[in-house]
């Protein structure tokens, strides 16, 4: 099982970070991913990080402004959003599964989502 949190209103610039923690599954096994979707629109994958830490993957809305990390000691992952702007609004969920790098296709576990919503 899979717990998202941390979402919430924010302001274009304002920073959130979001958490999601895991159960019942080996955490320090698992790809971990953030995926994030809003209305009418396709889920887009946002970050990936593998089950070590040693790498991430990133997708193009990601870059330069979200950071992903875990903590295999308290099997959570964290999403880190800095600079959100309006378009970050989304419903957030984070994914674990095991193909590097993640496919939304393949991945085993989903969390709930939880929502981010940025205001100019």
């Amino acid at each position: 099982q899979l717990q998202a949190s941390g979402g919430g209103l924010a302001h274009a610039g304002d920073s959130l970070r979001l958490s999601c923690a895991a159960s019942g599954l080996t955490f320090s096994h698992y790809v971990m991913a953030w995926f994030r979707q809003t209305p009418g629109k396709e889920q887009e994958f946002v970050l990936g990080i593998s089950p070590t830490s040693t790498s991430t993957y990133s997708g193009n809305s990601a870059k330069g402004r979200f950071t992903i990390s875990r903590d295999n000691a308290e099997s959570t992952v964290f999403l880190q959003m800095n600079g959100l702007k309006v378009e970050d609004t989304a419903v957030y969920y984070c994914a674990a599964g095991s193909v590097w790098p993640p496919d939304k296709s393949r991945m085993q576990h989903w969390g709930n989502g939880t929502q981010v919503t940025v205001s100019s």
